[in-house]
């Protein structure tokens, strides 16, 4: 069996095409030629520029090969202007679908990977309620709005396309960025929160995203869609304090800000960002997600159709991550 998997140097990416391998497809990794091959070292993997910002140039990349499945795990989740994440994320995923139909790829399945963001704050109006897939999204957020979009051009296509989305909370792990900040301010001894009101919160480790992916291949009906978490729900403070027990209880300073803080905070953060051509981690979208005091989602239709079972709670999840940040010198 042959998979095509995109964004393959990415974080969720590089370990789908190790799993691809561990599991004997002959495994194509998608990228670009500025893209770090730095998780991709193992000679078995095959490797494919694609241009995904055009329809034509992907039909020409493509036109020699026939790929049973397609794990389609590149985008964006932060960028200097909010039409990058529509042009990336929602117009990148057309391009290659409309490339794949038009070349009449006999292509067993498509697997999506999406966001729990394409809800948005759905239940700031009826809070700590879990996030259903019966549930109208009102995505707050440019990333989620992209999503959502590339997920509905997905719903129009038709029978012939077969196709399964997946919508991870929160990801975390080892070669993970933006939770790393995390880890690394409470080293510098400062945890850095915002908000007063209660925040139930939603994790999934990437293995387990990954173990998802893998079943989908196979199981599941096409047009389905799966929010993925562990399962389990936590408070604001939890992670932190996993941080900090993994990182051998460092002092620290705890500081809880108002929500209107963190507006001014990621104010600021884009438009410096803008100014300097460089994506922050603090941007506007940043501020949406993070002031967002439900992430609870529904998962046993994943579990009960795909056979999903989560392997890592967030405490397990954590001390794997921290041991590779440190073993890899990040911490």
């Amino acid at each position: 069996m042959k998979i095509l998997v995109t964004g393959a140097s990415g974080f969720i990416g590089s370990f789908i095409v190790e799993e691809a391998l561990r599991q004997g497809f002959e495994t194509w990794a998608a990228v670009r030629k500025s893209s770090s091959r730095e998780y991709l070292q193992d000679s078995r993997i095959h490797f494919i520029e694609l241009d995904f910002s055009s329809e034509e140039r992907l039909m020409e990349q493509l036109r020699e090969h026939e790929f049973d499945y397609v794990v389609h795990a590149a985008g964006v989740t932060k960028c200097l202007k909010s039409d990058d994440f529509f042009n990336v994320n929602y117009q990148g995923t057309v391009n290659l679908v409309q490339a794949i139909l038009k070349l009449q790829m006999p292509l067993k399945r498509f697997i999506y990977l999406s966001s729990l963001s394409v809800y948005g704050a759905i239940r700031e109006q009826r809070p700590y309620q879990e996030i259903e897939e019966s549930d109208i999204p009102h995505p707050n957020t440019a990333y989620g709005q992209s999503k959502l979009k590339t997920e509905r051009y997905l719903d129009s296509i038709g029978n012939d396309f077969n196709y399964i989305i997946l919508r991870p909370t929160g990801v975390y792990g080892p070669r993970e960025k933006d939770y790393f900040l995390m880890a690394k301010s409470i080293k510098e001894h400062v945890d850095f929160s915002v908000g007063f009101k209660r925040q139930d919160i939603t994790f999934v480790y990437v293995a387990d995203v990954v173990q998802a992916v893998f079943l989908a291949l196979d199981r599941g009906m096409s047009g389905r869609k799966y929010f993925l978490s562990d399962g389990n729900v936590y408070q604001s403070s939890t992670f932190s304090d996993y941080i900090h027990d993994e990182l051998g209880h460092p002092w620290w300073i705890r500081i809880k800000a108002p929500v209107w803080v963190l507006k001014v905070v990621t104010f600021f953060g884009e438009y410096i960002g803008r100014m300097t051509g460089k994506t922050s981690a603090l941007n506007n979208d940043k501020y949406n997600i993070l002031k967002q005091r439900n992430w609870r989602c529904n998962i046993e239709p994943a579990c009960d159709e795909l056979g999903y079972h989560p392997h890592f709670g967030l405490q397990q999840g954590v001390r794997e991550t921290m041991a590779w940040y440190k073993e890899n010198h990040w911490l």
